[in-house]
């Protein structure tokens, strides 16, 4: 599904250049599901992101599914994100004192579909992840696990490929990070391919594969 080759990433030019991925080369299979661990700046974030197309390679070749994605223009790469991507963050990134219903349906607007439309995927995106009975329910009445499964319901709602998740129980207490990474495993197998960023050892468990980092190369 996903093949990089010799990919680089680089920051600054001469003497304040600065070489943060050296020649990664990694393949990931449709239904997979990866935890990228490494200590902080071994470059996981940055592979993260170039694997997300949020940044694009210095150097090499990045393939999703046959397609030389290091060679699309912006808004190329931003229809990938669009229908073929999801992301979960640390930080959530809701809308705040919006309801859960209004936040999962953001990524349908842009989609174009009718309202309508939207609010019947919207709810049953939040069924997924059972929060079901606080679809009114504003950003700032709901816990952080709450918030952290609306953030997954918008992920999930256009029906992504790919779901892309940064550190997902970085703001989280033990129990709902358990709970959080059960729902990513349950979802990894209904077919979603699962990538995600972790420092978290016990998290990184519930992958079915782990890809360590270290100095900008992939390790051990």
């Amino acid at each position: 599904m996903i093949k990089l080759k010799n990919i680089t990433k680089s920051y600054g030019s001469g003497e304040t250049r600065t070489e943060v991925l050296k020649g990664i080369n990694l393949e990931i299979k449709e239904g997979e599901f990866i935890a990228l661990m490494g200590p902080s700046g071994s470059g996981k974030s940055t592979l993260m992101n170039i694997l997300g197309t949020l940044d694009v390679p210095t150097s090499g070749e990045y393939y999703l599914e046959d397609n030389d994605v290091s060679k699309l223009n912006s808004t190329q790469r931003a229809m990938i994100r669009r229908y073929v991507f999801g992301f979960v963050f640390q930080s959530f990134n809701l809308l705040k004192k919006t309801s859960a219903l209004d936040n999962v349906q953001v990524p349908l607007i842009y989609q174009g579909l009718s309202k309508k439309e939207r609010i019947i995927k919207a709810k049953k995106a939040l069924e997924e992840v059972d929060l079901s009975n606080r679809i009114n329910y504003k950003t700032n009445q709901l816990s952080g696990g709450q918030q952290q499964r609306v953030a997954i319901a918008r992920a999930i709602v256009a029906k992504p490929k790919i779901l892309f998740a940064d550190e997902p129980t970085g703001n989280l207490d033990s129990i709902r990070s358990r709970e959080t990474m059960e729902l990513l495993k349950a979802l990894n197998n209904k077919g979603i391919t699962i990538i995600m960023v972790t420092h978290e050892e016990d998290m990184a468990k519930y992958a079915s594969k782990i890809v360590h980092m270290k100095d900008g190369v992939l390790c051990c």
